[in-house]
């Protein structure tokens, strides 16, 4: 791991997550140089990836846009001072409340699931005097090489609007006299690292624009969702995902109007890899079939390996041994499913020995628990004195 300095983390309370605010920046300008040369993209964080205040600072200050998809990553990013007309509000359940927190605040648009969502939001628009700015989620029927539980573009899935029902719902939006329709939003999957998924999507893409043209109805965006996956297996030989692959496989497959944006919605592939859980070793407990290396965090604060049976790169950084051991590395929450990893090896571990389970930039903290009335992580920050 870049920029930590492992001697001072043993004065730190585990568990707890450590930011690598450098490498973060570094992911930031890498997305600002694949899009510099194209005006009409328009990136947006997916807050939903890691709302801590100081990433969002971060990301604010280098000029990108919010995905929000609920009323509280509408406030946090208000907030962190991001500008409303740079937030889109997403989900398949907005309530009223957090419709109404996105017209106060005169939010850039609301990514429109159903006929019953656009109905509220009209109906609450005027009710305050404002127009909505409208896209409309559209489920592609685009399968994702991704797990089946964050896969969000087959027609089986909860999200967006049917492709059969399209034409009706954008003629319905233009009847409606507080909502101005926009565009079309998509979302495919998390967690894709084939660009051929991408590709699909395109081609879907294109055949919708031409049915709308067909019936003389303009699109002035183009919102392809997110994500780009990252590296689990390398987050060291690979700490920046290929944006240039993933913005150039855009560039060469879909086909956008003159005049339309095309807007992005990044999430996991920005903060990923910045993260790192810290944890430490209680005991070594030795079996007749295993050993465990039970440390102090636990599915409370990085639940994906056992809600996803996600992989993360899980590294001993105290250890001065050459000598190696195979170990599982479980948490301490009464459940089986509490394992970060089974069968790693790793330097001879012992109790106070600190372990390091990388990646965990997207999808940890910002889902971490209390159960089992655990206090909720603390986090830390490179370039900083706090540790």
């Amino acid at each position: 791991m870049k920029n930590i300095q492992v001697e001072k983390l043993g004065n730190i309370p585990t568990p707890f997550y450590y930011y690598d605010i450098e490498l973060l920046q570094e992911t930031l300008a890498a997305i600002l140089r694949e899009t510099s040369e194209s005006e009409n993209y328009h990136i947006h964080y997916a807050v939903k990836a890691n709302a801590n205040p100081n990433i969002l600072k971060v990301i604010k200050d280098a000029g990108l846009g919010v995905d929000c998809v609920s009323g509280g990553e509408i406030q946090a990013s208000l907030d962190a001072g991001f500008a409303p007309d740079k937030i889109v509000y997403a989900g398949v359940g907005k309530s009223d409340w957090e419709i109404l927190l996105g017209l106060r605040n005169d939010i850039f648009c609301f990514n429109v699931e159903s006929i019953p969502e656009l109905e509220i939001i009209n109906e609450l628009a005027i009710s305050e005097g404002k127009t909505a700015n409208v896209c409309f989620r559209i489920n592609p029927n685009v399968g994702a090489h991704t797990h089946a539980n964050i896969t969000t573009g087959l027609a089986e899935n909860k999200f967006g609007i049917a492709m059969e029902d399209m034409v009706k719902v954008v003629r319905l939006a233009e009847s409606m006299t507080n909502v101005r329709f926009l565009g079309l939003h998509f979302h495919i999957g998390s967690q894709i690292t084939e660009m051929d998924d991408f590709q699909a999507l395109c081609l879907r893409i294109n055949q919708l624009q031409e049915q709308l043209e067909a019936e003389g109805l303009k699109v002035g965006i183009i919102n392809v969702g997110g994500g780009l996956g990252i590296d689990y297996n390398n987050p060291d030989k690979n700490p920046i995902p290929d944006f240039k692959n993933y913005f150039n496989t855009y560039k060469n497959n879909l086909k956008l109007r003159p005049g339309q944006s095309l807007h992005f919605e990044l999430g996991r592939s920005i903060v990923g890899q910045c993260g790192t859980l810290i944890t430490k070793v209680l005991y070594v407990k030795t079996t007749s079939t295993k050993q465990f290396a039970i440390v102090d965090a636990g599915m409370t604060e990085l639940i994906r390996p056992a809600l996803y049976q996600a992989h993360h790169e899980i590294e001993n950084i105290t250890s001065d041994t050459q000598a190696e051991a195979t170990y599982d590395v479980v948490g301490p929450i009464c459940e089986s499913s509490d394992v970060f990893g089974k069968n790693r090896t790793l330097p001879s571990t012992s109790r106070g020995d600190l372990i390091a389970i990388r990646s965990a930039g997207a999808y940890g903290e910002i889902m971490a628990s209390c159960y089992n009335c655990r206090p909720l992580p603390k986090a830390y920050y490179s370039g900083t004195t706090i540790y």
